[in-house]
This record gives C-alpha cells, sequence and structure tokens, in this order.
C-alpha cells in the first residue's frame, strides 16, 4: 500500500526568485552595473541575444507580483538582492535608493502575511568588484561581508532567514571552469580559487551575522545525486569523482572541514593547499541548509572528459524537461537521506525545485495548460513526504520559479514558472500547474492523496 502524502502542520510552502532574473531596471535610481549586463551584452554568450534590462518588470510591478503570490496562498517568498542595487561600486557608498526598493518588498509581503527569505548573492556580482578580480581576489570576503552587514543592519527583524550564497557551485563551474555563465572564464586554476573564496565569504558573512542578527542564516546548495552506470570499479570511481565535485566540494568544508580528497585527484597542481584557519571559518555553524534539486545524473568513466573523466548517460527509458534534465523525483529522497546519513540533522529547506516544459508564449484562451510541469511536482511532493517519512528534518518547500524568468545564458527560452509572463506585455497568467500549487498549500499536500478532496 502507497504511504500517503503528508506533511507538517507548520510546513513553510513558498516559490522563489533571483534579482538579475526577474527585476528588471538593473540601472534604477543609482543601481551600479553588474557581471550578467557585461556577460549579457557579448553578443553570442546569451541565446537570442536577450538580456535582463526588462525582464519581468519585477521592479516596477512588484506589487502585483505579491498579490498573485497571496491569490496561491503562497506563506514564503525566497528572493535574492542585487549587490549592486545595494553598493554601486561593489563596496563604499551605499545606495539608499537600492535599500528602499528591497523595503518595499519585504513590506509588501509582510502586510499579506508572507515571510521573505532573502538571498544575499544569487549570481550577480558588481561589476566593478569584478574589475579587482572578482571572486578571485581573497578580499572578496571582506567585501561580501561589508555589504552583507548593511543589509543585515537595514532589513534584520523583517526578515527572520537569511541565506549567504546561492549554488557556489554554478559560480565556479559556470562562471570559471567552463564560461557558460559570468563572468564567462575558462580556467581550471581559477576555478579551484573561486570555490574556496566563495566559501570564505560565506563563513564570514555567518560569522559577521552572529554578531548583529537575530534569527537564522545558512546557504544553498544544488545537489544533482550521482548513480554508476554500472557496478564495475571504473564507473564507482567516476560516480565518486561527479559527486565530489558537484554535491560535496560545499558541504565537506562547511560540515567536516575539509575538502573531498577527489578535488586534489582531479585539479592536480590547480588544487592548492588551504590553511587549517580557513576551514575554521567556513565552518560556522549554520541554522539551515537550502537544498536545490532538479534531476539526477547517471555517469560512467571517460578518459577523454578531463579533469573528472566523467561522462553523462542519457537514460532511454526517462521524461527529459526542456533544459535536457532527467524527471527523477526519487533523487530528491535519495538527496535529502543522504545529506542526513552524512552530515546530520540540520534542518533542511527545499529552496529550488522546479522543470521548464513548453508553454507557449501567450495565454491566448486565457489558459496555459502544463500536465508535465503538473505531473512533475506531484512526483516531487511524493518524493519529499517519502524523505519526511524517513526521518530527514525539512521545513519547507519553495517551488522554482514563482514567474517565467530569465534564464541566464538559455535566455527566455526556457519557462520554469508556474506563472506565466508574456514577455512583450508582461501579462501574468497563472498556470495550471499555479491552481495545483495553490490546492497543495491550502491542504498541505493533503490534496495529493488518491482520496482527497480538492480544498
Amino acid at each position: 500500500m502507497t504511504q500517503p502524502i503528508q506533511f507538517p502542520p507548520d510546513f513553510l510552502w513558498g516559490s522563489s526568485t533571483s534579482a538579475y532574473q526577474i527585476e528588471g531596471s538593473p540601472l534604477a535610481d543609482g543601481a551600479g552595473p553588474s557581471i550578467w549586463q557585461r556577460f549579457c551584452a557579448v553578443p553570442g554568450n546569451v541565446r537570442d541575444g536577450d538580456n535582463g534590462d526588462i525582464a519581468c518588470d519585477h521592479y516596477n510591478r512588484y506589487k502585483e507580483d505579491v498579490a498573485l503570490m497571496a491569490k496561491l496562498g503562497l506563506k514564503a517568498y525566497r528572493f535574492s538582492i542585487s549587490w549592486s542595487r545595494i553598493l554601486p561600486q561593489g563596496r563604499g557608498a551605499i545606495n539608499q535608493a537600492g535599500l528602499d526598493f528591497y523595503g518595499r518588498l519585504i513590506d509588501e509581503l509582510l502586510a499579506n502575511g508572507i515571510e521573505p527569505l532573502v538571498t544575499l548573492y544569487h549570481w550577480d556580482l558588481p561589476a566593478a568588484l569584478d574589475d579587482r578580480g572578482g571572486w578571485l581576489n581573497p578580499a572578496i570576503a571582506d567585501w561580501f561581508t561589508d555589504y552583507a552587514r548593511i543589509v543585515f543592519a537595514a532589513f534584520d527583524g523583517r526578515v527572520k532567514s537569511w541565506a549567504t550564497l546561492n549554488e557556489p557551485w554554478v559560480v565556479m563551474d559556470g562562471g570559471y571552469m567552463h564560461g557558460t555563465l559570468a563572468p564567462g572564464h575558462r580556467n581550471l586554476h581559477e576555478a579551484a580559487l573561486v570555490s574556496h573564496n566563495l566559501l570564505r565569504a560565506h563563513g564570514s558573512a555567518v560569522k559577521a551575522y552572529r554578531d548583529i542578527g537575530r534569527h537564522q542564516i545558512g546557504i544553498v546548495v544544488n545537489i544533482e545525486p550521482k548513480y554508476p552506470a554500472s557496478q564495475s570499479p571504473e564507473d564507482l570511481d567516476a560516480t565518486r569523482r561527479a559527486d565530489a565535485y558537484m554535491n560535496r566540494q560545499y558541504l565537506d568544508p562547511i560540515f567536516l572541514g575539509g575538502y573531498p580528497p577527489e578535488l586534489k585527484q582531479m585539479f592536480g597542481d590547480a588544487w592548492p593547499e588551504w590553511p587549517a584557519a580557513d576551514f575554521a571559518l567556513i565552518g560556522q555553524k549554520l541554522d539551515f541548509i537550502g537544498i536545490n534539486y532538479y534531476t539526477r545524473s547517471v555517469v560512467r568513466h571517460e578518459a577523454t572528459h578531463w579533469p573528472l573523466m566523467v561522462a553523462p548517460v542519457r537514460q532511454t527509458q526517462a521524461t527529459y524537461t526542456e533544459t535536457g534534465w532527467e524527471v527523477f523525483p526519487q533523487g530528491l529522497t535519495d538527496t535529502l537521506v543522504n545529506f542526513r546519513q552524512r552530515y546530520g540533522d540540520t534542518p533542511l529547506y527545499i529552496m529550488e525545485n522546479g522543470s521548464a516544459f513548453y508553454d507557449p508564449p501567450n495565454a491566448e484562451d486565457g489558459r496555459i495548460r502544463d500536465p508535465l510541469r503538473i505531473d512533475c511536482l506531484r512526483k516531487n511532493m511524493g518524493a519529499l513526504s517519502a524523505a519526511l517519512a524517513r526521518g530527514v528534518d525539512v521545513r519547507g518547500y519553495m517551488v522554482w520559479s514563482l514567474l517565467d524568468n530569465l534564464e541566464w545564458s538559455l535566455g527566455f527560452s526556457k519557462r520554469f514558472g508556474i506563472i506565466h509572463v508574456n514577455f512583450e506585455t508582461q501579462q501574468r497568467t497563472l498556470k495550471d500547474s499555479a491552481y495545483l500549487y495553490a490546492d497543495i498549500v491550502a491542504s498541505n499536500g493533503v490534496c495529493l492523496n488518491p482520496t482527497a478532496e480538492r480544498p
């Protein structure tokens, strides 16, 4: 008999976005440019030449978007703050208008009974700091902490949940290893330095929050569980390397005091010896970990794929999303259970989980039917409930994404939102998946059980 889907009475239901993907008006009211504005301006970097100059125009339409969250009954909204709105040069003079925008957004959320969950950094480094080396400069730990202190001082109290970084692996891998994301570098030696500086900045900001903050702080990591294509020793070793590179590279230093040994094997002389004092800073005690889960990867050994020597194996009997990610809900259960087994009982929040499938550019009949996204949502809820039943301390779920938005270097070609955006008119339309999610929130998941009545 299938176990019924159920969630704790105080489970926190919400949605997620990030600043550059939805806000638009990136230079409005004294803001400075970010590395993503520069990256988008280079022909060929972003599909169709898209950029975030308008995006979802959330900077001007935030009240409308908060009203839609309230209509869906959301209890929380996870968003990021643009560093260069607050500090146009990345450091130094504060732009009060930038702080005021986020203050208005936070107040609007609270007025509608929606808890703000704030991420300090979601990939949009101030361009002025990139000119000083960006994440390659060891001083960035201090720069980031100074920025964090300003935001903490402005909003702690109204904001009770903070995350330092979103997906540091993506910052490193896309931005400095493979060059597919801003700032567009391709350098193995840089990648190792960036990873370490990201973690130093995280630890320093957490330490600063302990001095002045009154609530909870954590970090958000993307986890993609790795499964071997076979039980051969070569494929099993490849699976361990892939897991170390993507999943354990950021969690092991925080919880276990050091990097996985596989990283030194893969990076060779590009992986330095780090001072022991750095790990004392990195390993600050956290109140929660945010987990972003989208897919799994089945891998095999491939000697020609330097430096990991790993290749993905496409599954023939599987559904794939528009971004080429396998739909594999069991991976969410495995991710959460494996986290608890390796790192203990730190409270967890699912900060991103969703899927990109084709949606038309406009809602001609006032409706967006998205059955594949609905199927994914249902299955992921079952996988999440299964992890809870196995004792994992998951306290909330944020669907990615509230709105269709700029999907980074893929431009506006991939839609993750439960709310459709017509990018020519900025018309918002609730997709069928949004109505399902509203039912999930209202019933605390009970509506997903076969015998449940619709709320």
